[in-house]
């Protein structure tokens, strides 16, 4: 029995890939589950139209995670911390107080989004990269000064 995934599925493949399965199995397994639904002409061309207007879609997301990107790689953020002795911080610089440093600016950036190589424990300037999109990157300046 030919079926259309809907779901990515380690053993059989990706969504949108017609994939031949036992048909106790479909019935039983992915059918349930909504895995997977039979092809069937109307279903195949159903796919087809669901596969161009996901191309579509994706690549308008694409272009406005680039404007985003190019919108913020413009600003920088100045986080003020709390020093001891030898300028050395208390605690850390985290993904949290960028996230919030770069919403005073006007942008919204979930701190899930923000890729920290190593804990900021000094006071300096730092380049943050922002996961704006799966494709896209886009880079921070941010000043890290004491009170």
């Amino acid at each position: 029995m030919k079926v259309i995934l809907r779901k990515n599925h380690d053993k059989l493949g990706k969504i949108g890939e017609i994939v031949e399965v036992k048909s106790g199995f479909a019935r039983n397994f992915l059918f349930p589950r909504k895995i997977a639904y039979i092809a069937t002409g109307g279903n195949i061309l159903a796919l087809e139209q669901e596969k161009k207007s996901a191309t579509k879609r994706e690549a308008a997301e694409l272009a406005k995670a680039q404007s985003f990107a190019s919108e913020l790689e413009k600003i920088s953020v100045t986080i003020t911390v709390k020093v001891g002795e030898d300028d050395k911080l208390f605690g850390s610089v985290t993904s949290q107080m960028i996230a919030d440093a770069i919403k005073e600016k006007g942008f919204e950036i979930d701190k899930r989004k923000i890729e920290l190589e190593d804990s900021i424990k000094a006071l300096g300037i730092y380049e943050i990269k922002i996961k704006v999109h799966p494709e896209v990157l886009a880079t921070v300046k941010t000043w890290v000064v004491k009170e």
